[in-house]
């Protein structure tokens, strides 16, 4: 059972590690691809940020290969190896001996992370064909929600190319949920009531503000993650938990005269915590609330 565990573990590890690889090679081509959009549109784009993405947009499904982003040399297996290779190069490139940067292995080793804290915490036992699927749908959901994080906390934006596979998936969820659950009614009202929280509140703060207080793609994201959820409490927990975490941060950022009322926070990477804050103890949240105050 103990090597049973082990070997559990450190698969979720290798595939969290190769996902994180793929994920941050992902997150780089979207931008690159963002940025050519943004220019074709007219938009102010950051030309150095461009042209040194460009490679990227010139590559068709047959060429396209990872390559260093400064001297564009094309990378080798052995330059791809998530993380073993970012540590043998002391964090440089191989070949012109730039740094590279802590953002790849940072994208890897969140993975894993995530890999690994959702398995030892999920609140489901894996007893039936419904409950492994839903797990292994999680931590599909993950990569996207991990590239979600990262490129909002970079770029203050969540692509849609992003935002509505992972609706999709977390559609998907919320099916197999309403199936284990024998498509109960009440089920299905805690699911829209889920949405109406995570996603109807933004919604109308986005259209009072007229998208000045929060952008569109919040609205997105609650949505998919009212249906990742598909419980009311949880969506509920969630919110609460971004909220106090977006407090914990910025709070003290204030006081230091680092932050003012007009930065831009982005709230993606707040509401995606809080999401998994809410799915992985969200029940015990609960419970103990209820238990120490009700």
């Amino acid at each position: 059972m103990l090597m049973e565990q082990v070997l559990i573990y450190a698969l979720l590890v290798v595939f969290g590690l190769a996902l994180g690889s793929f994920a941050g090679a992902q997150v780089w081509r979207l931008r690159a691809r963002q940025l050519a959009e943004d220019k074709a549109a007219g938009e102010k784009v950051d030309k150095h940020e461009l042209k040194q993405l460009e490679p990227l947009t010139k590559a068709t499904f047959k060429t396209d290969r990872s390559r260093c982003l400064h001297c564009e040399h094309t990378l080798a297996w052995y330059d791809l190896v998530p993380l073993v290779s970012w540590l043998s190069t002391g964090g440089k490139c191989r070949y012109c001996k730039k740094k590279i940067g802590w953002f790849e292995p940072l994208i890897e080793l969140g993975m894993a992370g995530f890999f690994v804290v959702s398995y030892a915490f999920w609140p489901e036992m894996f007893t039936s064909s419904i409950a492994i699927t839903h797990f292994v749908l999680w931590l599909v959901a993950g990569v996207f929600l991990v590239m979600l994080f990262v490129y909002d906390l970079k770029w203050f934006l969540l692509p849609n190319k992003l935002v509505f596979p992972l609706i999709g998936i977390s559609a998907v969820i919320a099916v197999l949920q309403m199936m284990a659950l024998g498509w109960n009614f009440g089920a299905l009202v805690s699911l829209v009531v889920g949405i109406v929280i995570l996603s109807g509140l933004y919604l109308i703060l986005w259209l009072a503000s007229k998208g000045k207080w929060i952008g569109f793609g919040d609205v997105k994201l609650g949505f998919a993650l009212a249906l990742l959820l598909a419980d009311w409490q949880l969506a509920f927990l969630a919110l609460f938990a971004a909220n106090v975490i977006g407090c914990l941060l910025v709070i003290p950022g204030m006081l230091a005269g680092k932050i003012s009322r007009k930065t831009h926070v982005p709230f993606g990477p707040l509401l995606i915590l809080g999401a998994v804050i809410a799915m992985l103890w969200g029940y015990s949240i609960i419970a103990w609330y209820f238990t120490a105050f009700v």
